[in-house]
């Protein structure tokens, strides 16, 4: 037990696991160029072991020690030595207050990590909202009148079958893209076959694309499944991201529109997001793929989307102007609690409720938007961080302790001064 105790509150084990930090800081922000900022984040630091790097455009055979790995054992031997070594006195109350505020900061960092969800909410004005899309999860949902089921995008891999007793039949994945792209299949300008005659497919050509490596744009999975029940099989079908998000819908719709016009964009858009659907057993099930959805118990309401602009700013080659300020007005409607108010949300001025908090993250609305004829919109980013305060509680705990032990030996200073003096 001496030797465990020895090993955990040693200063070389301080020193090495800096020095893998260093290392892996290193590592993971070279590899941002290859893997993207949220890839290097899940790889490197995200991780218990890293086995292999991405640098350069090469595969770099190394193994470190992942970011949860180096900060569980920077946080034990912290603790270890703060309680072994560090004497508990009204000398060191300084010392140890500041100790306890890194102790916090290390477990801070790691329960976000951890436990801490980002999401998006997207409405048009008039339309509520009581759930909440992950930007980075998806999911593969049947839905049989109000039954929903819901199958994880990880656990779709590609020549496995997935089963579930809510479905009668069994998900065979043929193939699975990270990212896909989608092409109309125009009658005169389709070359190759269709990836297959059933729902969607039969009209839009899906491929895979290139991973999206930065923070502005994201990846939109597509997976081509053939479902089966125990006597024959119901053909293969694309479920895509592409038609269950009804914001790329409508990207899609109005890159259609700059070459096609208005109606047959429109058009277009719709067939892509036409239910796909087979019946077994004489009841009905349709399905498609879209971002992860968590809902919540209570509901917002788009009342008001505002997007003002600097005076002056509007010119013929700059239309859209210089952005002045977003805002948001919603109402809150709460049916556990009763509670039904109206509040505000802009760039500095987030809202706090039910556990989340509601930035001002996108919009489209305002002069140009209404010139275009669409519906104005916004979208809310979402979080949910149940250790928002540790780095403040953390910190102030390091600064206080710091302030301690800096006033007691600056009285101490002066009492022995004083002293000689005398």
């Amino acid at each position: 037990m001496k030797k465990i105790v020895d090993f955990f509150i040693s200063l070389k084990l301080t020193v090495v696991l800096l020095a893998f930090a260093i290392v892996l800081v290193f590592v993971g922000t070279l590899a941002q160029a290859d893997e993207g900022l949220y890839g290097a984040q899940a790889h490197y630091f995200k991780q218990w072991i890293v086995i292999g790097a991405h640098i350069f455009g090469h595969e770099i055979p190394l193994i470190l020690p992942g970011g949860y790995l180096i900060g569980t054992l920077l946080l034990v031997n912290l603790v270890c030595t703060h309680i072994y070594r560090f004497q508990f006195t009204w000398k060191k109350l300084g010392i140890q207050i500041a100790h306890a505020g890194i102790i916090v900061l290390l477990v801070g960092q790691l329960s976000t990590d951890l436990l801490s969800r980002e999401l998006q909410m997207h409405f048009t004005e008039g339309e509520t909202r009581n759930y909440s899309d992950s930007s980075t999860d998806f999911e593969l949902i049947f839905v049989a009148g109000d039954q929903v089921i819901s199958i994880p995008y990880k656990l779709l891999k590609p020549g496995q079958e997935v089963e579930t007793a809510a479905l009668p039949f069994a998900i065979r994945v043929k193939a699975r893209w990270h990212n896909s792209d989608v092409n109309f299949r125009a009658p005169m300008l389709a070359k190759a076959p269709a990836l297959t005659t059933n729902g969607i497919a039969a009209n839009f050509d899906f491929k895979r694309a290139e991973d999206i490596k930065t923070t502005d744009q994201r990846n939109i999975p597509s997976v081509v499944i053939e479902l089966l029940t125990p006597t024959n099989s119901l053909g293969t079908w694309v479920a895509s991201v592409w038609a269950g998000d009804p914001a790329l819908v409508d990207t899609v719709r109005s890159s259609y529109a700059q070459s096609v016009g208005m109606g047959m964009a429109q058009t277009i858009a719709s067939q892509l997001a036409a239910p796909q659907t087979v019946t077994v057993g004489g009841k009905q099930y349709s399905f498609t793929m879209r971002p992860m959805r968590i809902y919540h118990p209570f509901s917002l309401t788009l009342l008001k989307a505002t997007h003002t602009v600097y005076p002056g700013t509007i010119t013929p080659t700059d239309p859209e102007g210089i952005p002045k300020d977003f805002r948001s007005r919603v109402r809150i409607d709460n049916p556990q609690t009763g509670e039904k108010r109206e509040v505000e949300i802009s760039m500095n001025h987030p809202l706090r409720y039910g556990g989340f908090t509601f930035y001002q993250y996108q919009m489209d609305a305002g002069q140009l938007t209404r010139q275009a004829g669409r519906a104005a919109s916004s979208v809310l980013s979402v979080v949910r961080n149940p250790s928002w305060l540790t780095p403040y509680v953390g910190c102030t705990m390091v600064g206080v302790g710091m302030v301690i032990q800096f006033v007691y030996h600056l009285i101490r200073f002066i009492t022995k001064r004083q002293t000689k003096n005398t």
